[in-house]
């Protein structure tokens, strides 16, 4: 067995350093989850409303194709927001700049709330719409990856398990997002049109407040601060990883185009297909899509737990096998128009498909980086990959169920996301015994 690296020394005792711990993955879970609840809200109104509302000069399959172009602006702009938030996160701490992103994130979703429609000011509303979106990606462009390497700089031997309990922000706010619109649908279609689709928007300031609250009190990670004691420190982080580590950087990319890709296809894509492919009421697929979050609850901490007894690439292949072998038969089961096997087959599927793969992948990703770059090469390596397969991702599949018809061409599709998937992680190092790298 490889030797694991201990916690530096901090003057804790065990079970202050447990505690500590505790409160680290909490305060980064927490925030997580609402700022996954922010960024996925658009997502489901892109598919429900936004077509309606903003882009009411198309038809309904080509507002919402428009709809959907902007979903992926939020993309575009993670990759921006995880180069700038990454680059400050390596100079100045972890800490600051998850209490940054809060912030961006909160603001851009209240204001996206407040928006006049196409009806009230034209042309502006899909505008400033887009404006909005661009802010969301920036925020979350730096989030998550600054979550995950505060709570593995803290998590000693158990990375994986730690760090898959930040992941469960995913489905917390896959759920929470899906289901307040699941609730708002079932208001009258004149109130949802006119103000009921705000309300997820809008309760977001007040979610943002908690986290905000809640990060204050975070500390700053022990190996951020041996960085900073022994005046390692970098001054250009970003440059940094695209000179020196621009292997890990493209593992990075490669390990998770499908497990982004995926996300967003059986939470945003589904929804499309169901409702305007196959007629389905919205209940049904919001429903089946809650469910499924549900069960992620308990299938993303165990896929952390097992990448620490077996190792990260285990669980990667495996998520990319059963993404290939499924990729047909979840629409097989979509295309049965029958609720149960439609909430079986979502669930089934992103189980062994999005939690082999999304669990893991809180320490897989920082691992591959030393300290000094880490924030800045899992941000990169993590929205560059979203921006290439996640937010396009609902817009591709909807263009090629156009273009061919049928669900086949969609399936393609996830068979070669998941490919490129299982080659870059044959091609990459088992971090899972291994130390940080320092």
């Amino acid at each position: 067995m490889s030797s694991w690296r201990k916690p530096a020394a901090t003057g804790l005792s065990v079970s202050a350093e447990k505690s500590t711990t505790a409160h680290v993955v909490w305060a980064s879970a927490l925030g997580t989850a609402i700022e996954w609840y922010d960024f996925l809200i658009y997502g489901t109104a892109a598919a429900l409303v936004f077509n309606k509302l903003f882009f009411p000069s198309f038809d309904p399959f080509a507002g919402t194709l428009v709809a959907f172009s902007t979903y992926a602006v939020g993309f575009v702009a993670r990759p921006i927001g995880g180069a700038i938030i990454g680059h400050y996160g390596d100079r100045f701490g972890r800490k600051t700049m998850l209490v940054a992103t809060m912030i961006a994130m909160g603001f851009g979703t209240f204001l996206i709330g407040c928006l006049p429609t196409y009806s009230q000011i034209g042309v502006w509303a899909p505008i400033l719409l887009v404006c909005l979106r661009f802010v969301q990606g920036i925020g979350l462009g730096g989030e998550w990856s600054g979550a995950v390497v505060m709570v593995i700089e803290h998590a000693g031997n158990r990375r994986g398990f730690y760090g898959s309990l930040v992941q469960v922000g995913f489905p917390v706010g896959v759920a929470a997002s899906t289901g307040i619109f699941g609730l708002m649908t079932k208001l009258p279609e004149a109130d949802f049109l006119s103000w009921g689709w705000r309300v997820p928007f809008l309760i977001s300031i007040l979610l943002v407040g908690v986290g905000f609250i809640v990060r204050l009190k975070l500390a700053e990670t022990p190996h951020f601060k041996e960085v900073v004691e022994r005046k390692e420190v970098l001054a250009q982080p970003v440059l940094e990883v695209l000179r020196r580590d621009w292997r890990s950087f493209l593992l990075a990319i490669g390990i998770t185009v499908s497990e982004v890709g995926l996300a967003y296809l059986l939470t945003v894509f589904t929804v499309v297909y169901a409702t305007t492919k196959l007629g389905l009421p919205r209940q049904v697929i919001l429903d089946a899509v809650v469910c499924a979050a549900i069960v992620e609850f308990a299938t993303l901490p165990l896929a952390g737990w097992l990448s620490d007894l077996f190792g990260r690439k285990a669980l990667y292949l495996a998520g990319g096998v059963f993404s290939v072998a499924l990729a047909f038969p979840l629409f097989w089961f979509l295309d049965t128009r029958e609720p149960a096997l439609i909430t079986l087959a979502l669930v089934v599927t992103m189980t062994l498909t999005h939690a082999l793969l999304f669990g893991p992948k809180a320490a897989f990703m920082p691992e591959l980086f030393r300290t000094q770059v880490r924030y800045s090469g899992a941000s990169l390596g993590a929205n560059v990959a979203a921006a290439l397969s996640g937010g396009f991702s609902p817009l591709i599949a909807a263009a090629l169920l156009a273009w061919a018809g049928s669900y086949w061409a969609v399936s393609v599709y996830i068979v070669a996301l998941s490919i490129i998937t299982i080659v870059a992680t044959l091609m990459a190092p088992e971090t899972a015994r291994e130390s940080l790298k320092s």
